[in-house]
């Protein structure tokens, strides 16, 4: 790996709130597999690899750092280190911490900015413009990636160029401004100019000239986050940031801390396309429409409808449009949405709606992931509860006990090893059962090369998530 290898930095971290029910709190968009069997930040991921380029550094929560290690198993794919912020304070100080990070590993490194959420379908074509635009970042230049517009789109920020001629450029052009997102009728000026290209939020540069351009425009940022990477801990191969120091960063995306005081800027030109799938809408744009313009998932169908997106994530669950124009309709478990597509950018309302009544669905998935595998809740009555559990190979739930349930595991797939108290250890294989009662301690290993599937029943007074007294935890969580 030679001294200018591009290290792609994944920036992990949105709700991505206005693709609900398919994108929540609990599991933002760019886990979900919303186009295809692949998750948007696993194209990420792959969108800058091979010669060239070196294995990706993640910028992710603590909820989502085994995710992002699932995600990058599943696609043949390491992190050269995972990040976890302790709260999420937008991009500029996530971008620094890569950087002070980075420096340390590979100074002479430039960083390929990509936020984990959006879709460029040409990944060979990508690849190449990050490699055309390198030579402009080696020699201490802020590139910041600009798309082709295709529309007068007013959800977007823009970048002027000089000249209408710079947007069809296949090296950096000089960047007169950022531009914020306009107003429709300026936004259709702005296209018949020719000069002005989408803000795409896509950045590369060298790691000193960025840490050089936070010395200049944002020193108090640099001081904080310069803090939370000393006082931060390795955590069963993450790097867990500085709680306290980090708190004292300010909350401000890269574009307003940096990029629009910097003047050692270029733009690179990208026309091969790029979408945010910010909404739905979006997702309806980049997907492949019938000859009536509908796009329906397997469990989905359209009688007599037009120009709509129809989709169910449940086998288990049919969805039927019928004379439908212009709808979204999408049907999870748990939730469904039903909107006109023109009202797609008001999805956030409805989930802000949700949360203020307490409702569960506005942040919780009904799959409840954690880092050995999955549990979700089948039926829920007065002193019962009843899940199911999937442990995947190799892992284990952690030593633990509960003070006010009991449980029954029955085993359906694979073996699992039971402990519980200090003299019961057997392995539990399908169609066998074994009961924990109430304060035992006890764990489930799976030491299988399959997944160990059970069904749990819960019975006591409270069944919460939050009764669980962990002893051990090959997790370390707390």
């Amino acid at each position: 790996m030679n001294q200018q290898s591009i290290y792609p930095i994944i920036l992990c971290g949105g709700s991505g709130t206005r693709l609900w029910p398919l994108s929540r709190k609990a599991y933002p968009k760019q886990f979900a597999q919303l186009m295809d069997d692949t998750s948007l930040f696993q194209r990420a991921a792959n969108l800058a690899k091979g010669d060239g380029f070196a294995p990706p550094l993640v910028v992710t929560g603590d909820p989502f750092r085994f995710i992002v290690l699932e995600q990058l198993e599943a696609i043949r794919q390491r992190a050269s280190a995972v990040i976890i912020e302790p709260e999420g304070r937008n991009t500029a100080p996530a971008v620094l911490a890569a950087a002070l990070v980075l420096q340390q590993q590979a100074p002479d490194a430039l960083m390929l900015v990509l936020p984990s959420d959006h879709l460029i379908p040409d990944t060979l074509a990508f690849q190449a413009t990050a490699l055309a635009a390198a030579g402009r970042a080696a020699q201490g230049d802020l590139v910041t990636f600009g798309i082709e517009p295709t529309r007068a789109e007013s959800g977007y920020g823009y970048l002027e160029l000089t000249d209408a001629g710079a947007r069809a450029a296949t090296d950096p052009q000089s960047l007169v401004r950022f531009v914020e997102k306009p107003d429709a009728a300026r936004a259709t000026e702005m296209l018949a100019s020719g000069k002005y290209l989408w803000n795409a939020g896509i950045f590369l540069f060298s790691v000193q000239a960025i840490i050089d351009a936070y010395r200049t425009h944002a020193p108090d940022l640099l001081r904080a986050v310069n803090q939370a990477v000393e006082t931060g801990t390795a955590d069963l191969g993450f790097t867990r940031l500085g709680e306290e120091a980090w708190g004292q960063a300010q909350s401000i995306s890269i574009d307003y801390a940096i990029m629009e005081k910097a003047t050692n800027l270029a733009v690179m030109p990208f026309s091969a396309g790029w979408s945010d799938l910010g909404d739905w809408k979006s997702v309806w744009q980049e997907s492949r429409p019938d000859a009536a313009g509908n796009i329906c998932s397997r469990n989905a169908t359209a009688i007599d409808c037009q120009t709509s997106l129809l989709r169910s994530e449940s086998d288990g669950l049919e969805v039927v449009g019928i004379g439908l124009e212009e709808m979204i309709v999408v049907a999870t478990p748990d939730a469904v949405l039903v909107a006109p597509k023109s009202a797609s950018q008001r999805v956030g309302e409805a989930v802000a709606s949700l949360k203020a009544r307490g409702v569960r669905q506005g942040e919780a998935m009904p799959r409840d992931r954690r880092p050995w595998g999955w549990f979700e809740s089948l039926a829920v009555g007065d002193g019962f509860q009843v899940k199911r559990i999937v442990v995947n190979p190799g892992q284990a739930l952690s030593l633990q006990s509960h003070n006010h349930r009991a449980e029954h595991w029955i085993v359906v797939a694979g073996t699992a090893e039971v402990t519980i108290g200090e003299d019961f250890r057997k392995l539990v294989t399908a169609n066998e059962s074994v009961y924990v009662s109430l304060g035992a301690i006890h764990r489930l290993e799976n030491s299988g090369t399959i997944p160990v599937e059970m069904i749990e029943v819960q019975t006591g007074a409270y069944l919460g998530e939050d009764d669980i007294i962990r002893y051990e935890d090959r997790y370390a969580r707390r």
